[in-house]
């Protein structure tokens, strides 16, 4: 795959690439910036080309998502059989020590910073990462959005869902995308509006949520309540074994068809005011899938409520699985904060920058998720070299980490910078010489003692 960006000239094209290659290797969080190949000129010169990049006026968010977009395209091909599974989450990026910013929002637990909406790309078959293929901002200029140039009003966070999982929609991936999100999008006002939009989703429920059970004038119930009849009919199923919390552990599954009939709440702001609105709307059918995760003494671990209108040919064990791949964003968001990239300590002077940015280091992601999933015959030879290559080590069985993957992919473009400036005889002899202790400096000059006292 060849990193290039459209619609510019080749200037920033290189640049783009450069940029691209120079966030594989894994930040520091005391780094004002990127590694640096072996090949830039200085880091002063480097700092400077990133920064005209940042500010040039045609390296919009759309045009910096395009390669992204290309990506996904491609691996959605490859690695997605039925459904485009699109992971959805809220993270807060923590910039509270960065008074040059001046466009942070305040959040939860003295957060100052911006409020981040990635939209994850993940495979069917197996959940694994394939692309980012969104990200927006809230900041207070505004809305930032990888969908539109210029920042744009913002509304609630799930009020801003909407226009994206039109957009998503829309995208050339060959799938059916099924959107997958948390209880923070419990919202029986939003589920309507995507239902009517035709979006195919998996929300998890809250525990108050009031269903109906069955068709017209059954009983109306919370979620844990549902449960307790499921659990009476003996109506879970062992369907699998997973991993949680470094332990294996079985997977239940049982399904019950559903109603949201009560009207929707809504809070929203009008004159300064908050007000709480109610919406009447019609009876939305839904199917419930229960998932637990239990020891082997039969100790539930996890619940999760699942509601859902992908349609009945999908199974609820698959339906579990993919609410299972959710936390590969929390993967994703760890990789861009603490794994990898170190985020929430980059030195951009506003949101914009840390959106172009960000959409660049997602294209760096997309490298070694490729190299990841591939399946070419000299794939695994390559994963094994580029894991040693980083230096990192994994569990037992474990043949390769993704952040493993990341952080050795620099390294392998650094020595190809090198042998393209030297010889290998010569790389060879310079690491003899640093390495044998070999420096020859002359006598050192005698260091006088300090008498004591």
């Amino acid at each position: 795959m060849t990193i290039t960006l459209p619609g510019v000239e080749k200037r920033l094209q290189d640049r783009y690439a450069r940029l691209v290659e120079a966030h594989t290797g894994h930040a520091s969080s005391v780094a004002a910036g990127p590694r640096l190949l072996p090949d830039a000129n200085t880091t002063q010169a480097a700092a400077m080309a990133a920064w005209r990049f940042y500010h040039n006026p045609r390296t919009t968010f759309p045009r910096l998502a395009q390669p992204l977009l290309q990506a996904a395209a491609t691996a959605a091909a490859q690695h997605c059989r039925a459904f485009a599974l699109v992971n959805l989450d809220w993270s807060w990026l923590d910039y509270r020590h960065h008074a040059s910013k001046a466009d942070r929002l305040v959040g939860p637990e003295g957060v100052v910073g911006y409020k981040l909406l990635s939209a994850l790309l993940i495979s069917d078959q197996d959940g694994q990462p394939l692309a980012p293929l969104a990200a927006q901002l809230r900041t207070a200029e505004g809305l930032l959005s990888s969908r539109f140039a210029r920042p744009r009003p913002s509304g609630t966070a799930l009020d801003e869902v909407a226009p994206l999982l039109g957009f998503l929609r829309r995208l050339p991936l060959g799938r059916r995308p099924v959107f997958l999100f948390d209880q923070e999008a419990d919202s029986v006002y939003h589920l309507r509006l995507w239902q009517r939009r035709r979006c195919l989703f998996v929300v998890r429920g809250d525990d108050d949520r009031v269903v109906r059970l069955g068709g017209k004038g059954g009983a109306e119930m919370p979620l844990p309540a549902v449960v307790d009849r499921l659990r009476r009919r003996r109506a879970f199923r062992r369907v699998r074994r997973v991993k949680y919390e470094g332990r294996t552990v079985g997977q239940y599954v049982a399904e019950a068809a559903v109603v949201l009939g009560r009207p929707a709440w809504l809070n929203r702001e009008t004159d300064g005011q908050r007000q709480r609105l109610v919406v009447p709307g019609v009876a939305l059918p839904l199917r419930l899938v229960v998932t637990e995760l239990r020891a082997k003494d039969g100790t539930v671990l996890a619940r999760w409520y699942l509601l859902s209108n992908v349609p009945a040919e999908v199974d609820a064990a698959t339906i579990a699985l993919w609410y299972y791949w959710r936390w590969k964003i929390e993967a994703f968001y760890r990789l861009l904060k603490s794994a990898g990239l170190h985020l929430e300590h980059w030195q951009q002077e506003d949101g914009r920058a840390v959106l172009k940015r960000l959409l660049v280091a997602g294209m760096a992601c997309v490298l070694a998720w490729r190299l990841g999933n591939s399946r070419a015959p000299q794939a695994a030879e390559a994963r094994r070299v580029v894991m040693r290559l980083s230096g990192r080590q994994t569990a037992y069985g474990v043949p390769y980490t993704r952040e493993g993957l990341l952080a050795g992919t620099w390294v392998l473009l650094a020595l190809q910078a090198l042998l393209e400036q030297m010889p290998a005889s010569r790389l060879r002899a310079m690491a003899d010489f640093v390495l044998d202790g070999s420096v020859e400096a002359g006598p050192a000059a005698p260091v006088p003692l300090r008498e004591a006292g």
